[in-house]
Formats: C-alpha cells, structure tokens, sequence
C-alpha cells in the first residue's frame, strides 16, 4: 500500500494512494483509521511531506562505496564503523515534494545530494532485536539529505551543514512494506541519470541501525531513520532540479534556488 499526506481545506491529511486518485482517511497510518469517502485526484494534489517524524534519525557512512569513494577525494583512508553512527536531523529542514532547496548565500561550491532511503517507524519501541526491529518498521520513503560539505569539515555539529532550512526534502509517498529485495535508487541531475545502485546495499541493513537507536531511545510511530547514501555526489547549483526514483515509493524532486536575504 502506497500512502501520501496533502493539504485539504480542513488541513492536512494522510490519504491511500490507489492509481490516479487519493482516498482521504481519518486517522493515520500508523493506528485506527478509516476511509472518509472523499478523494482528490493525484494530479492536482498538494503533496506535503508524507509524515512529520516526532524524532528524525540519521545515519552515515552506510554504503561501503560512498565511504571508499569520499575518502578518495578528501586524500584519506576509508574508514568503517563497527556500529551505525546515528545522529539527528531538524524537522525545521523538511520540505515536500516540488520544493525548492534553497542555497544559502554564504555556502561554498560544495553543496551536495544525498539520495537516501528512509525507514519510517509504525510501532513503539525499546531495546529490540535486530529481528524485533523489522516489525517496528511501517514502510519506506525517500530522502535527500543535503550537506554543506565545507561547513560539514569545520562545523561538528552540522547545525549548518545539514540541517539549514530546506535541506531535507522527503517523500513525496510512504511505501507500506519491509522488503528490500530488488529495490534500485536511480539519481538524476537535469535529467541526466549520474548514479545508480541496490538500495538494499548497505553495511547495517534498517533493522540493525533501528535496533542500535532503540538500545537508548524509545521509536514512536511516525519516527524516520534516515539509512544513509551510496556513490559520491556530485555539487549542486542555483538552477539545478535532483530528482531521486526508488523502486515501489516513486520519485522525489526537488530545485535548487539562491537564498534572497533582506538588505534592511
């Protein structure tokens, strides 16, 4: 089952996709809910991001070839963590589908994607298992965690970094399921498809970095883990449209426009 969030009228909504038409719910997808009869066409509506996480989890270094090939550029050796590295995100950051990602004024050259799948959390949790984790998993969506690499190399606490305003565009749906398997993350800059990869390729699959986060902190639904990136990016201009497909959720596009700040 494939679920989106829109604005209505009465405010926001999470609403069941089915072909080319969403049908409105009470509720929400992860407890009781019911249909309400109405429905919008997909066409015409306005995509929210798919669910506004009480805590937004992040980690990185999770792809053996983002490691490998970042390593390469800044002139070091890789480095692998034997534990997920998981840090947090600012829901401040989110932007839906359609949004622009605004590029500060006073960012560098090194304003980059980062095309990432995202496990949405539909049941509480504590101190489970890598097998328990799986059932707390409701589904998947997609992420793009944009990073400022030159503030990231000198900021540690990625205040600016990763979690500007805009910087986490997310959806533009929630794919209700717990399989990987064949599952592909396409990457396109201006159309042009510049990475490719197994979505499910990671070091520590979304279960075991779900079970490290729930050894010291309680998952509530509607939580989302953000699993990290493959490939190395490429940098980001004013102008440029990121467009990130991953198989079953659909695809996430976003622009990118220059900050306005006012002179006065």
């Amino acid at each position: 089952m494939k679920w989106c969030r829109v604005r209505t009228p009465e405010g926001p909504c999470f609403g069941i996709v089915e072909g080319e038409t969403i049908a409105l719910i009470a509720g929400t997808p992860f407890d009781a809910f019911g249909k309400t009869g109405k429905t919008l066409p997909l066409a015409q509506a306005q995509l929210l991001v798919p669910v506004v996480p009480g805590t937004f989890y992040a980690i990185g270094s999770n792809y053996r070839d983002h490691i490998e090939k970042m390593a390469q550029a800044a002139g070091r050796k890789p480095i692998y963590y034997d534990r997920p590295r998981v840090g947090y995100r600012a829901n401040s950051a989110l932007i839906a589908h359609d949004e622009d990602i605004v590029k500060p004024a006073d960012s560098t050259d090194a304003f980059q994607y980062e095309a990432e799948l995202v496990a949405v959390i539909g049941k509480s949790g504590r101190n489970v298992t890598p097998e328990q984790a799986w059932d707390l998993i409701f589904g998947w969506t997609i992420g793009n965690d944009v990073s400022e690499r030159t503030w990231q190399r000198s900021d540690p606490t990625n205040i600016r970094a990763k979690n500007c305003d805009t910087f986490k565009p997310m959806g533009p749906f929630m794919l209700q399921s717990r399989d990987l398997r064949g599952m592909r993350t396409e990457v396109r800059l201006n159309a042009r498809q510049v990475h490719s990869f197994d979505t499910g390729d990671m070091i520590f699959d979304p279960a075991a970095v779900v079970s490290e986060i729930s050894k010291y902190n309680t998952l509530s639904p509607g939580d989302v883990v953000w699993l990290g990136t493959d490939d190395k990016p490429l940098n980001l201009k004013v102008g440029d449209v990121l467009e990130i497909e991953m198989t079953g959720i659909g695809t996430l596009r976003n622009k990118v426009v220059a900050e306005r700040r006012d002179n006065n």
